[in-house]
């Protein structure tokens, strides 16, 4: 990622670069911090791309097209991959992590589920961080802390993972208010190894981002406004929650547009097979 990118990147998030070098002595917690929380809230969570029959391709000029040059958001492969380029760019150390989410009855779901980032800042400091998990913590956690960490989306903690079935123990489990939301490999990945869990997460029946239409992102506030297929859902920073259903199609485009900054042509929509994968 050149200086022109970065550039652009980072007025996508709202920021002029307050004289950042790119020999890393700008890579500190306070900025990782703020580079976080603004991706979060300038940057939507969706999962448009797989309703609107739109190719998802896993390499840094496709997804800065379709992420800054195109305004857009994304699910965790595009957004965490992107984020980690501009952060190695900026002088942070970035290491991608393999994670599988938890699901129902603490079922895990399949290799390469999530990507999630290990940041290391000018100081020797490790930092989990992470822009695309949707509802997650709104700053970096500590990685070595096996204590409750306070954010403002809530308390998270990251425990080492109890051994699995092969014996093996090396693994993390993060948890949002003691629920688990994922098991963190340590081995270090490249972003050519999620290839497959982008294209299965875009393609399988069984896949909850087959089942459904999800866009959302942080507010000002510090609350989320998520627009779910036509339901409109926008939560205040004290927990209030505010829903309606949109009408036409028209509505729909606008609401796009107007609380996310996407511009789409037309109404993405559930294929019937997501559908029928819904309901068993």
């Amino acid at each position: 990622m050149d200086t022109t990118q970065v550039d652009a990147y980072l007025r996508r998030l709202g920021i002029e670069r307050p004289g950042w070098d790119l020999d890393g002595a700008g890579a500190t917690i306070e900025v990782l911090r703020e580079l976080h929380l603004r991706h979060l809230k300038a940057v939507p969570f969706e999962n448009l791309s797989v309703h609107l029959g739109e190719e998802i391709v896993l390499e840094e000029g496709r997804l800065w097209e379709k992420v800054v040059a195109g305004r857009r958001g994304g699910f965790c492969y595009e957004l965490n991959g992107l984020f980690g380029e501009l952060l190695g760019a900026l002088g942070f150390g970035v290491t991608l992590l393999a994670a599988r989410t938890y699901g129902g009855r603490g079922r895990l779901g399949v290799p390469y589920d999530h990507l999630a980032l290990l940041v290391r800042t000018v100081d020797g400091g490790e930092w989990l961080a992470d822009v695309g998990f949707g509802a997650h913590s709104h700053l970096p956690l500590a990685f070595g802390e096996r204590g409750e960490q306070v954010d403002p989306a809530g308390t998270f903690r990251i425990a080492d993972a109890e051994p699995d079935a092969a014996g093996v123990g090396l693994d993390l489990v993060v948890l949002f208010d003691e629920e688990p939301q994922y098991r963190l490999e340590l081995r270090p990945r490249v972003l050519d190894d999620f290839v497959i869990g982008a294209w299965w997460q875009a393609t399988a029946p069984t896949s909850h981002f087959m089942r459904s239409l999800v866009c959302s992102r942080i507010t000002e506030d510090g609350g989320r406004i998520t627009l779910s297929g036509r339901t409109l859902k926008q939560t205040g920073p004290d927990g209030k929650r505010q829903q309606r259903e949109l009408g036409n199609d028209a509505e729909v485009l606008a609401a796009y547009w107007e609380r996310f900054g996407i511009v789409l042509d037309r109404v993405p929509a559930v294929a019937e097979r997501g559908r029928a994968a819904g309901r068993v």
